[in-house]
């Protein structure tokens, strides 16, 4: 199995992109395309637990959609064979000491790169 294939990691690295402005934006509809849509995919977040495409499309609807900036920190991606990757990063967010946490699983479909499993924490910054 080829691990980070260039050009496998390369068409990763423009979907994880796509999600990030996507978050940022707070563009609804673009981080909905970018989740599998399937009753398996699963989303962990700093104060809930959703289980399928359903629950987590609700949950961004509702969401609000201020204060989402944030910088990358660190950012690991890591594909195995040309449809199979992980996405590790950390991240800040301005006033707040916090780090945050998120990582992804995303599978190549026919339609392109899908998030299948997320789960975003933060871990209080060292005093």
């Amino acid at each position: 199995m080829e691990i980070n294939r260039p050009d496998v990691l390369a068409s990763l690295t423009v979907a994880f992109e796509r999600y990030e402005r996507a978050l940022v934006t707070n563009d609804v509809q673009e981080l909905d395309a970018l989740f599998w849509n399937s009753p398996h995919t699963v989303r962990y977040g700093a104060g809930e637990n959703l289980h399928g495409y359903d629950a987590i499309a609700a949950f961004r609807a509702a969401r609000p959609g201020k204060d989402l900036d944030r910088t990358i920190t660190s950012q690991v991606l890591t594909t195995f064979g040309d449809s199979f990757g992980t996405a590790s990063m950390t991240f800040s967010r301005a006033g707040d000491a916090a780090i945050g946490r998120q990582s992804q699983t995303w599978v190549k479909f026919a339609e392109g790169w899908r998030v299948t499993a997320a789960h975003v924490s933060t871990l209080k910054s060292p005093a």
